[in-house]
């Protein structure tokens, strides 16, 4: 078994690493969303939390970690009678991105359902998460379906399995715990406020802590037990911090100034309902408890709120989360002296502030340096206006678009954009399974079994079920695509103040393409080049913020913003072969510059048109005269044409129609 990297020889992250104790000394705490630019210990920190929770007592040979004081009297191996059982250290379970359904909850053996009638389960990873820390890394890339199953989960305690009408239930309460990279894409609302807690990490910028964080790991990798070695008093000063914590959370008092703090702080950033009020409470009292203390001092709702708010307070999509410091200072001070248990303790008494995590231990001085700053949720920054002939422009304000789609049925990652043949959805029809079964047809299944019960000499109630007879359900839902913005920067746009309507809308497309899980990228072309602003990405944040920047002027290669996007097309088939596209051309469809710009656009547009590429083309032209330049490209990609107004959704009815009908005229 691999030794894990000692908790307490994590160089800095003092946020990340406050937040993972003060779980493990309150489970309800809720868990820990860290989020953060890759290569700053995230994983690493939540492996090593692992080693430091207190060992659990089990029910012997339940596969459902029943505890025996107070077992549950549905779990699928029992009943078991309450009474002494055995400890065991608590698990850590991780859970891949790409795992399946059936590895998640579990999975019932059908044939003996069918043919004996009995619930044959194998537990899942929520089985084995139960007590213990269920770890998903890289959470944002988790598939939909796995992201309703643990909703489901979190929010009821328990895991159901259900197939065909044969029903298992257990328990499944869990410490969440999840890793990000914003870059890669934003988590679902519905997940982020599941998570009791949320830390932005990044690296640290002070030469000396890079280099301790260089010397420990080198160390670590050189003789993982010899390392682990020297680090295992401290280790066992933690654990046993943990332990007194929890021992004295109980006994923490939560007085009414206190609480009155939490509540108007949680209005004064106007988040949505009241779990954030739950969670500060519970954390605020877990950080009184950590630091040895049963009052909550205002230091400790001050904290709470830095580590619970700022993924749940109201903000646009694109906007990196963070709390105002001042903000809160001046909310904590208006409501302070309310209530009793407000006064500063002795900063030299029992456990220290609330807010600080363990002490570096050996060599510590690599790691008490200055704090790493909290970074902005990691995306990656535009470098400047480039040499435009205008500035950016700031964008108009989003509004709600029309749903665009690619016609067909495809076969791509879950999402909610484009007809798909899923996992999940409704049954459209039934085959025979392709490798392993994971959605039974029953009614083709006995169909299919019916005529040979004779033949297999079936004499029972029991049916008499083959593998041969087997057969899956074929369903339809919904599928992510690849919506790519091909954006006229030139001159021509810039005329008349056109381009703040122009980001307006596409930051609205974007918008809608981080609501409906899509992969974007960004083609921009002016002067006498197109450049791939972002290549083909989940994180539609970094997207906005090169729109953002993008500066207007110049002739306009029509033609090389075509064949830029013709090219990022063709790469992205090899690595997502199943993701289809959907091109978005914002123009007015002028074309300057070079020998024959028009005809050569055209040419560039038949390419996708011969490939059956779905695109549409956002036409930007305004004023008493308008040529239909944007009309004919449309006509050209056998695509569809819309204006700015007639994009807003409460606009058109038709719209996804007519992207559907560009289809058609291809087939023809």
């Amino acid at each position: 078994m691999t030794t894990p990297f000692p908790f307490t020889a994590v160089v800095g992250q003092d946020d990340l690493r406050l937040a993972l104790l003060l779980n493990a000394v309150s489970p309800a705490v809720g868990g820990v969303l860290v989020r953060g630019e890759k290569g700053t210990a995230k994983s690493t920190a939540v492996r090593a939390l692992s080693a430091l929770m207190p060992e659990v007592a089990v029910v012997a040979g339940c596969r459902f970690s029943c505890d025996p004081a107070t077992p549950d009297p549905a779990c699928p191996d029992g009943p078991h009678e309450a009474g002494a059982g055995s400890e065991r250290p608590a698990r850590m379970v991780e859970l891949p991105v790409g795992a399946s359904e059936d590895r998640l909850v579990g999975a019932l053996d059908i044939e003996r359902a069918l043919a004996e009638g009995v619930k044959a389960f194998e537990p899942g990873l929520l089985a084995d998460a139960h007590r213990g820390i269920l770890y998903v890394d890289e959470v944002n890339l988790l598939h939909d379906h796995l992201v309703d199953l643990l909703l489901d989960a979190a929010a009821m305690g328990a895991s159901y399995v259900e197939r065909e009408g044969v029903s298992v239930r257990h328990a499944a309460r869990f410490l969440l715990v999840g890793t990000m990279n914003p870059e890669e894409g934003e988590l679902r609302p519905q997940l982020l406020d599941r998570f009791g807690l949320t830390v932005e990490v990044a690296a640290s910028r002070e030469p000396d802590q890079r280099v301790e964080v260089v010397r420990r790991r080198l160390a670590y990798d050189d003789d993982p037990a010899g390392f682990a070695a020297r680090w295992a008093d401290e280790e066992a000063a933690v654990r046993a911090r943990i332990v007194a914590a929890r021992e004295l959370l109980p006994s923490v008092r939560l007085g009414d100034g206190a609480l009155r703090q939490i509540a108007a702080t949680c209005a004064a950033f106007e988040v949505d309902g009241m779990r954030a009020d739950i969670v500060m409470a519970r954390t605020a009292t877990a950080l009184a408890a950590w630091a040895g203390r049963t009052d909550v001092l205002a230091e400790d709702v001050r904290q709470a709120a830095l580590l619970a708010l700022p993924h749940r307070r109201r903000r646009n999509p694109f906007d990196a989360p963070g709390l105002d410091e001042d903000k809160l200072d001046e909310t904590l001070e208006e409501f302070s002296g309310e209530g009793e248990g407000d006064e500063d303790p002795d900063p030299d008494g029992p456990g220290g502030g609330g807010g600080q995590p363990p002490s570096e231990g050996p060599q510590a001085d690599g790691g008490s340096g200055a704090r790493p700053e909290a970074g902005e949720g990691g995306e990656p920054q535009p470098s400047g206006a480039g040499s435009g002939e205008q500035s950016a422009v700031r964008a108009s304000a989003p509004f709600r678009t029309k749903v665009l789609s690619v016609p067909g049925i495809g076969e791509g990652a879950a999402g909610r954009r484009s007809r798909a043949r899923t996992e999940h959805g409704r049954t459209t029809g039934a085959r025979r399974p392709r490798g392993a079964l994971t959605k039974l047809h029953l009614a083709a299944t006995v169909q299919a079994a019916a005529p040979h019960q004779r033949a297999r000499g079936r004499s029972g109630p029991g049916l008499v079920v083959r593998r041969d007879d087997l057969r899956q359900a074929v369903r339809e839902g919904r599928e992510g695509n690849l919506v790519l913005f091909v954006v006229d920067a030139s001159g021509s746009m810039a005329a008349r103040q056109r381009m703040s309507a122009v980001k307006g809308a596409v930051l609205s497309l974007l918008l809608d393409a981080y609501q409906r899980r899509d992969k974007v990228g960004l083609v921009t072309f002016r002067g006498s080049a197109a450049d791939v602003a972002l290549p083909p990405t989940s994180s539609v944040d970094a997207a906005a913020a090169r729109l953002e920047t993008l500066p207007t002027g110049g002739r306009t290669p029509l033609a090389a913003g075509l064949l830029k996007a013709h090219e990022v097309l063709r790469v992205e088939r090899l690595r997502d072969p199943a993701r289809r596209a959907l091109v978005v051309v914002v123009t007015d469809g002028r074309a300057t510059g070079g020998p024959e710009p028009v005809a050569l656009a055209g040419r560039a547009a038949r390419l996708f048109a011969a490939e059956g590429v779905a695109s549409v083309v956002v036409d930007c032209e305004s004023g008493p005269v308008r040529l239909g330049l944007a009309g004919q490209l449309a006509g050209e990609l056998c695509g569809t044409a819309v204006t700015l107004d007639e994009l807003r959704a409460e606009s058109i009815a038709g719209l996804v129609r007519d992207v559907q009908g560009g289809s058609k005229r291809r087939a023809a």
